[in-house]
């Protein structure tokens, strides 16, 4: 396969959420992924159609109960021609199951052990159950999401599972792999989802410190307090959104709705900031979103139509970027980040035969 992660071996156990996602990733820029099956999967409450396991794109894949010694004997096999092992069990887990690092590191000192849970590999919450909202919770980011007068809004899973854990494995594991190719040394790559979320809000925890971020929902420049960066409801029952922060995109804004900007309060004073929402949000709401995107169209307001995911493929942009592929009546999103001389690829349908026992 092509890719600039051609010839990185890796081996993904079965996993929810980050592992399989990071395994796609790795496997888009051209990784050669093996995912070992557990023989039933895990119950998530809702049934799984490999069709629409977007995820397991690209993948080998092999059976084996790593609860027989038939099973462990087959991975660590495995685990002798890898560089990489992905691992999303709890703590200790694996080390029961006599897979550990110790024990992949006596077949190969090299392996670099990817190991992604929600709190982390200790502390006193390293064994408890959660998920991704729970670690938001525990960080204070998902405090910080939502509208003034609720509780938080649930961002789906992108921050912690995705965000906060599969894109800090990705880079825990690249950064690893990087440096046993010098030692020779694998080493474990604790990829923690509270410790990612935690990473992504440093610019605004460094704000709030500074006294330049309130610690409300719905009161601060990116968080829907400002009326210049937020979403309005249109006539249609649709939506738009707004990101007209620097002045001369504000000024594009104020101009497209029919208002003299020079009877209003200036655009950063806070104070004003709620009521100016309720006047833009009774012009918006007057006309449908497409009104909208041809009064803003070709201007710098930052105008932009929230799209449903069943609009997003139909896109201009999106669609002369390329950036869904539809592989057997499949949408998928295209492989990124992209490479000038070395691009990424979907492989699909993932590999049906099982190598393994």
């Amino acid at each position: 396969m092509n890719g600039p992660l051609a010839g990185l071996r890796v081996l993904e156990l079965e996993a929810i959420g980050p592992v399989p996602w990071a395994g796609m990733m790795l496997a888009d820029m051209g990784a050669t992924v093996l995912r070992v099956e557990r023989p039933l999967a895990a119950d998530m409450g809702v049934p799984r159609d490999p069709r629409y396991e977007l995820t397991a794109r690209g993948k080998q894949a092999m059976a084996a109960d790593l609860k027989t010694e038939a099973g462990r004997q087959a991975v660590l096999d495995k685990v002798a021609h890898s560089d990489v092992l992905l691992e999303g069990l709890r703590p200790g887990v694996l080390e029961r199951l006599g897979l550990g690092p110790d024990a992949c590191w006596q077949r190969n000192p090299a392996l670099v052990y990817g190991r992604v849970t929600g709190w982390g590999q200790d502390g006193p919450l390293a064994s408890a159950v959660g998920h991704d909202i729970n670690y938001l919770a525990a960080s204070g980011a998902l405090h910080a999401i939502g509208p003034a007068d609720g509780p938080p809004a649930v961002p789906l899973n992108l921050i912690g599972d995705f965000g906060g854990g599969g894109m800090l494995l990705l880079v825990g594991v690249m950064a690893a792999v990087f440096e046993a190719r010098s030692s020779g040394r694998g080493q474990i790559v604790d990829a923690a989802m509270v410790d990612g979320a935690l990473a992504m809000l440093a610019p605004i925890l460094g704000r709030w410190q500074a006294g330049q971020w309130h610690d409300q929902r719905a009161s601060n420049l990116l968080d829907g307090g400002a009326h210049f960066y937020t979403t309005y409801a249109t006539s249609d029952g649709k939506a738009v959104a707004v990101g007209a922060i620097e002045a001369r995109f504000y000024a594009a804004l104020i101009a497209g709705l029919g208002l003299d900007i020079q009877s209003l309060p200036p655009q950063h004073d806070q104070a004003s900031w709620p009521a100016m929402r309720k006047r833009l949000a009774a012009i918006f709401v007057q006309h449908t979103r497409q009104h909208w995107n041809q009064v803003f169209d070709g201007t710098e307001a930052c105008v932009t139509p929230v799209l449903s995911l069943a609009e997003a493929g139909t896109h201009p942009h999106l669609a002369a970027r390329g950036s869904f592929v539809e592989l057997d009546g499949v949408l998928h999103p295209a492989p990124a980040p992209r490479f000038s001389r070395t691009p990424g690829a979907i492989a699909w349908p993932p590999a049906a035969q099982r190598a393994g026992p």
